[in-house]
């Protein structure tokens, strides 16, 4: 193994949890580094992205079905999303060096060994891509999962993972010349949702709170409705896909938007219930579960570089501070993303 300069290290600073709970139950604590295996790089972690499978995790999976919620031991320590340093790796690691800049979503979906919120994390090199160079690290942490799920849902999946709750396997469609809403447009994925599909030549339509207009209208967006003041699916018709980052229960509510042969593709799926309206109006439903990718953000890469895709952070906070990054997230409305950094 190719090692970091201080061998003798053991141990780094860390974000844990010994049990479920709200914000309170994160510990920044000591733990061991963790070790390297075959086939992966250590990184000193720079910056973390959060994510809502953080939280989701945090609380102990309650928003899962019973036979879906993984075992967990602890203490675990939280995150998928890093940007940093690569310190070390594996002899069978060609791909990267020491020194190298890179950023990962790490072994999501899976429940790894080794986690985001701490100083120092093992990522296999399948899921590492060099970092950006025309960004920071706190944007290119922001990146992973958010990008990813929306480049998976519009643009190309990149993995056979079936959708449990679903027969087909997911098609993103053509976008070209296509109407696209985008609701939750002022989220991690919803921003970033946005910019890809009027990359691809859509017509944007995007739904979120009035303080996220004038970014949403800078971003790309051809027009936006603001969901306090008028219910998008009463005035928006004939639209050839939805794109409901927030999803849930709620997401039937757009299928009468979609015009026949339209798509609703819901990011987060459970509780919906209207196939047989789908069926009816000759609509689609879709989804898929975001899966690791160092091949494709190597290839986002470029366009996060050239500024094509734009990174919007809504708030940073030391690792130490995760309790109260957390606490941000439960106000709400949130306006791009919440990084971590490490110092």
């Amino acid at each position: 193994m190719k090692q970091f300069e201080n061998k003798n290290q053991s141990m780094m600073k860390a974000v844990r949890q010994h049990k479920f709970g709200g914000p309170e139950v994160l510990s920044y604590e000591d733990a061991p580094i963790p070790e390297i295996n075959p086939g992966e790089v250590l990184v000193r972690v720079k910056a973390i992205g959060m994510n809502p499978p953080d939280w989701y995790l945090r609380d102990g999976y309650k928003m899962l079905p019973p036979e879906w919620q993984p075992e967990v031991s602890f203490p675990v320590i939280l995150g998928t999303d890093i940007s940093g340093v690569v310190e070390a790796v594996a002899d069978d690691v060609t791909d990267f060096s020491i020194g190298d800049e890179v950023y990962s979503m790490v072994r999501f979906p899976s429940y790894g060994p080794s986690r985001a919120y701490a100083e120092y994390v093992t990522v296999p090199a399948s899921e590492v891509a060099l970092k950006p160079a025309g960004i920071d690290h706190i944007q290119a942490a922001a990146a992973p999962m958010s990008l990813l799920t929306a480049w998976q849902y519009l643009i190309e999946v990149g993995h056979n993972e079936q959708n449990p709750l679903q027969a087909n396997k997911h098609q993103p469609i053509e976008l070209h010349n296509k109407t696209v809403v985008v609701n939750g447009a002022g989220g991690g994925v919803g921003h970033l949702a946005v910019q890809l599909a009027k990359w691809k030549g859509a017509r944007v339509i995007a739904i979120a709170s009035g303080k996220h207009q004038d970014l949403l209208m800078d971003l790309g967006a051809d027009e936006f409705i603001d969901y306090t003041k008028t219910n998008a699916e009463d005035i928006l018709r004939d639209i050839d896909l939805v794109i409901d980052t927030v999803g849930g229960p709620l997401t039937g509510r757009f299928l009468k938007t979609l015009k026949p042969g339209g798509s609703l593709f819901p990011v987060f799926p459970l509780g919906f219930s209207g196939a047989e309206e789908a069926e009816k109006l000759g609509v689609s439903v879709s989804a898929t579960q975001v899966r690791s990718s160092g091949q494709q953000l190597s290839e986002l890469a470029s366009l996060l570089n050239d500024g094509t895709i734009r990174m919007v952070i809504d708030s940073t906070f030391p690792l130490f501070d995760a309790r109260k990054a957390h606490e941000r997230v439960n106000l709400g409305n949130i306006q791009g993303k919440i990084v971590l950094t490490v110092e």
